[in-house]
């Protein structure tokens, strides 16, 4: 009979153990999917970023066509099914900041050439509850910034 005690300890033994190390490896598991989503999005707003400051290198002073091509960098409609965690349409929550460096024309100012930079923000939130109290927030900034030497149009000459 004492055999058939020590049997059934280490099987509710084993059985304890998975139940403790189960929601450690759950946790683990749901936090890397969630950071991995958090480098999907930066990669769409970094993407976003460099078509923005693409379009402005041609056409520096059209702040709102800018913003209009970093925002519908997507070649699918809104309602085609698409697993993106950033709708870069909204408004309200994707910033996007044109700023010129130098003139609005192909050329150089103070010996810098003239260019453009285009920053797509986005507050990524959070899905792990635990996550959001460790680092005090729920959610993650994010920042995808692109710069561009402008090529056209050509700066006036000075006579």
């Amino acid at each position: 009979m004492p055999l058939r005690n020590s049997v059934a300890g280490r099987n509710g033994q084993s059985l304890i153990e998975f139940a403790i190390t189960l929601p450690v490896l759950v946790l683990l598991l749901l936090g890397t999917i969630d950071f991995g989503m958090a480098i999907f999005s930066y990669s769409m707003l970094r993407d976003s970023a460099q078509e923005g400051a693409f379009y402005g290198s041609f056409n520096p002073a059209n702040a709102t066509e800018i913003e209009n091509r970093a925002r519908n960098i997507s070649p699918r409609a809104e309602d085609e099914v698409f697993s993106s965690p950033v709708r870069l349409r909204d408004t309200k929550k994707i910033g996007i900041d044109v700023k010129i460096l130098g003139a609005a024309c192909q050329g150089a100012t103070n010996g810098v050439a003239n260019s453009i930079r285009v920053d797509v923000t986005y507050r990524y939130p959070i899905m792990m509850p635990i996550i959001g109290q460790l680092i005090g927030s729920g959610t993650i900034p994010l920042r995808g910034s692109a710069t561009n030497i402008i090529l056209q149009p050509s700066c006036p000459t000075e006579p």
